[in-house]
């Protein structure tokens, strides 16, 4: 029976990565097929330019994800910064179930408080604009609407430019803000918070009232490595690959 929970998040899956799909692509096969549930925290893919993108490796990943829910385990996926633009398409294409920027799911009894990472970082004040800007209908419409090539170049552009302009900012104003963390935490009546896209991985323990709280912080899947966070009936563990 499976009892097991699995927890990923930034894979940053590209064409130029070959050695990360791979590592995803055994990882369904061999790992996931054997957990109750799947969450996938965003960041999923490095770029993602519409569900009408068939170019590898998006075609082999949507078929592993298809095949893994198909043997029971369910898939959930949260957007992340990278790829916002994934919609109901690609979920139907691969039954799986596309989560809301916040969403509270039961671990065995307790309840805990599941987002990319992104909307904690409020610091950021030049990204979090941009974030309200292209979640707008209009901006995603706008993009869709361009030529299938003109949204890989893009995507290729961005790639860059994101680069670049990460060296500027301070790791201070890119990592959580603490305050607004706990805001999320009492707002949806958590004290265990899970979450990825600072690509700093740790367990952060601290009170909220009188209460223990803990935020857990995923690990990106770089090329050296990747992590998932395991949690079944007698708690968690985190498990490399």
């Amino acid at each position: 029976m499976k009892a097991e929970i699995l927890f990923i998040s930034d894979l940053h899956i590209a064409w130029d990565k070959p050695e990360i799909t791979q590592r995803f692509l055994n990882f369904l096969a061999t790992r996931a097929v054997n957990a109750r549930a799947l969450y996938i925290l965003g960041d999923l893919f490095d770029a993602w330019v519409g569900d009408d993108d068939f170019t590898p490796p998006n075609k082999e990943i949507r078929a592993a994800l298809k095949k893994l829910t198909s043997t029971g385990t369910k898939v959930f996926l949260q957007l992340g910064n990278r790829d916002f633009l994934l919609g109901q398409r690609f979920c139907q294409d691969t039954n799986i179930t596309l989560l809301d920027d916040f969403a509270v799911v039961d671990l065995f009894g307790e309840p805990a408080l599941l987002t990319h990472g992104d909307l904690l970082c409020t610091d950021d004040i030049a990204y979090q604009a941009f974030r309200v800007k292209s979640r707008s209908p209009e901006w995603r419409q706008t993009v869709l609407n361009k030529p299938l090539f003109i949204r890989l170049l893009a995507a290729r552009w961005y790639r860059l430019r994101s680069f670049l302009h990460k060296r500027k900012k301070s790791q201070a104003i890119m990592d959580v803000n603490q305050k607004t963390v706990v805001a999320k935490m009492r707002k949806f009546n958590c004290l265990s918070l899970i979450h990825g896209h600072t690509h700093r991985p740790n367990v952060h323990e601290f009170t909220i009232g009188a209460k223990k709280a803990q935020r857990i912080v995923l690990s990106d899947w770089s090329t050296e490595n990747g992590e998932a966070l395991v949690w079944n009936a007698t708690g968690y563990r985190v498990e490399k690959l």
